[in-house]
């Protein structure tokens, strides 16, 4: 079977995040936990978490995956927007512990000019300072392009912050297709070189979820521009072999392509239409 879904708007609740997902024919859905370009969080509600798990079970909605806004950066130089990705974190995973099998997935920040070695131990210290031994969520840290200064553009960054961080068991990865292609990962050419190398470095075991995208860019430009399925420099072949890869098919795939729910509905008929 193939776990696929999209982006979703929490606005209207988790059951109403299910609900739309299932009209869609997706079996998991990812969402912001707030709003992506500021830092209010809706009320928590127990009684739609309670609603959601129940039609979760009946409709086989197999991955629910959080999203941190993008305003959180762990390793900025600013001390007060260090503490505000802490807080935004510990209120997160708060709320998604009641989530069952819960994944929150950031991106691990910008380390504007401090430099990757600075940046990688800001991340760690945070991390540290968040996880706690009794949560249930799963934090990820999603690979990234390397525009600009950040951090987590290769699979070595990923790697360092895993080593300083002391619960290392509560962290997991999300590959975001687009975002290693545009990093000079070869997943067009060299799907099987490209894992093993991660498997290497980091480890598949790491490996919790896969954000599912085509790039509007080439190999290696470190841009970070989506683009629909089979509409950029990855390609509807290639991404047919991601999905079917014997050690990627059984992950969950998230589309974070340029859609609105239609669009995404067409996506992801055709996914699984190429699905063996």
């Amino acid at each position: 079977m193939l776990i696929i879904g999209c982006h979703l708007s929490s606005s209207g609740g988790y059951l109403a995040m299910g609900k739309e997902a299932v009209r869609i024919g997706a079996n998991d859905f990812q969402f912001f936990t707030r709003n992506p370009r500021g830092g209010a969080a809706k009320p928590l509600d127990l009684e739609d978490i309670r609603a959601f798990e129940e039609y979760r079970k009946e409709n086989g909605i197999v991955s629910v995956l959080a999203h941190a806004p993008y305003t959180m950066n762990a390793c900025s130089k600013d001390a007060g927007l260090r503490e505000f990705a802490k807080n935004t974190m510990l209120d997160d995973i708060f709320r998604l512990d009641n989530i069952e099998g819960a994944l929150y997935n950031f991106h691990p920040g910008s380390h504007v000019g401090q430099g990757e070695d600075v940046g990688i131990q800001l991340i760690a210290d945070m991390l540290n300072s968040v996880l706690k031994p009794e949560q249930k969520t799963t934090i990820l840290l999603e690979t990234m392009a390397g525009k600009g200064s950040e951090v987590g553009r290769s699979f070595e960054e990923i790697r360092a912050i895993i080593d300083k961080v002391e619960l290392d068991e509560k962290l997991g990865v999300c590959l975001d297709t687009c975002h290693v292609f545009d990093g000079g990962y070869d997943i067009v050419n060299n799907l099987d070189g490209v894992l093993d190398e991660f498997d290497r470095v980091i480890g598949l075991e790491r490996l919790k979820a896969i954000h599912l995208n085509d790039s509007l860019n080439f190999l290696g430009c470190h841009k970070d521009r989506h683009a629909k399925i089979g509409e950029g420099g990855i390609g509807l072949q290639a991404i047919t072999k991601i999905i079917n890869h014997p050690k990627l098919r059984n992950l969950p795939f998230f589309l974070e392509t340029p859609n609105d729910i239609d669009g995404y509905q067409r996506e992801i008929e055709l996914l699984k239409s190429c699905y063996k």
